[in-house]
């Protein structure tokens, strides 16, 4: 059974977590990731913005933020525009069909295929059951009874996200959506539930939210979510943020947006997959290069001191900025709607960054943006 809760605003930022998988167990052991320079050989050609600027939410292509990141007005709750109404349900594994929980014993971590780098071994995954924290924001203008857009969120709850959504709506920057930020299974990386729905190469995870969640919503909360691709979005960090992508790839007659800070474009599916053996490196390895263009919209971010190798696989597929570099020459290759950033000054899924940059970029994902047929 699951039990529903309603609040007025939430009192935290859940952070997404880091997919340090297979790590040392004290964090002492981990080096600090070096600091990438943006002109790097090899790196995408990029445009360099003015210290405290962001990219025209209007142009594709590729930027370089400077160092200084200020939070925009747009994260700040402002005197005069209409706040959305926040509501909070959680979901028990035992009522779900698809995800019925793993998890990976505590202090214990997986270890690199003695005959393949690329492959990860894990012993100590088991069956455990988890409780989810589901999120809706409805904004104060939503008339109840219409289809709207909306936007689906990893690793939740956000409350900056609903923050700024109150106002971009008020500002008509972005169209009145629906925000639905949906908390993972638990655990991290190989052998955990978090890492089983974020990193897999497939659909399942689309699907878990298509049939197990957004019902849920449209019933609790008397919502109508449209069934048009182009009205609705994912977003996500670090693992949350190719899942954001696999959810669209997969699912392309679902999702058509996508947004993603520190993107786990790398090796880090468990269990292995033949047919994706690199997992999330495969999209701009393989997939992105060798399937017809999508219909996809996608923005996305990495920090200059990003993730690099915090694992034993030293496959070289485990450097964030290398994937996301390699994830910009993809997309622009294919002719692509994207948009890639590049910020100085900042780490994995860095906060500070978001606060910067989280208007333009949904700003940025809905471009185009209008009402479809498909309700």
């Amino acid at each position: 059974m699951f039990r529903v809760l309603v609040v007025a605003f939430l009192i935290s930022l859940m952070a997404g977590l880091d997919p340090l998988m297979a790590q040392a167990p004290t964090a002492a052991a981990r080096p600090a990731p070096p600091t990438r320079d943006p002109n790097t050989p090899g790196y995408v050609a990029a445009t360099d913005l003015p210290d405290g600027a962001n990219p025209p939410a209007k142009i594709d292509g590729n930027f370089i933020l400077g160092p200084t990141h200020n939070p925009a007005p747009e994260m700040t709750a402002q005197e005069g525009v209409p706040q959305g109404s926040v509501f909070l349900f959680t979901m028990e594994s035992a009522d779900g069909r698809i995800y019925p929980g793993i998890a990976r014993e505590a202090n214990t971590f997986g270890q690199a295929d003695s005959t393949d780098p690329a492959k990860m071994v894990v012993t100590t995954s088991h069956p455990v059951p988890y409780t989810r924290r589901v999120t809706v924001y409805v904004p104060k203008q939503y008339v109840p009874g219409t289809a709207a857009p909306f936007i689906v969120g990893a690793d939740g709850p956000d409350r900056a996200l609903f923050t700024a959504l109150d106002n971009l709506i008020a500002q008509h920057r972005v169209p009145v959506m629906i925000a639905i930020s949906i908390g993972n299974g638990s655990g991290d990386a190989q052998g955990s539930e978090r890492g089983l729905e974020y990193d897999t190469m497939s659909g399942l995870y689309a699907e878990f939210v298509e049939k197990e969640v957004l019902p849920l919503v449209e019933k609790q909360y008397n919502v109508k979510l449209t069934r048009d691709p182009e009205g609705r979005a994912t977003m996500g960090g670090s693992s949350g943020g190719s899942c954001a992508l696999i959810m669209a790839w997969y699912h392309p007659e679902l999702y058509h947006r996508i947004l993603t800070y520190s993107g786990t474009y790398v090796n880090q599916q468990w269990p292995p997959n033949p047919q994706t053996p690199h997992g999330a490196w495969e999209f701009h390895e393989h997939l992105i290069p060798n399937t017809p263009t999508k219909p996809l919209r996608i923005w996305m971010e990495v920090g200059d001191r990003d993730l690099f190798n915090p694992n034993v696989m030293r496959d070289n597929m485990h450097d964030w900025v290398v994937a996301n570099e390699n994830m910009a020459k993809a997309l622009a290759a294919k002719g692509y709607h994207y948009q890639f950033v590049f910020a100085r000054n900042a780490g994995h899924t860095d906060r500070a960054v978001k606060q910067q940059t989280l208007p333009e970029a949904l700003e940025y994902v809905w471009q185009g943006y209008s009402a479809g047929s498909r309700n």
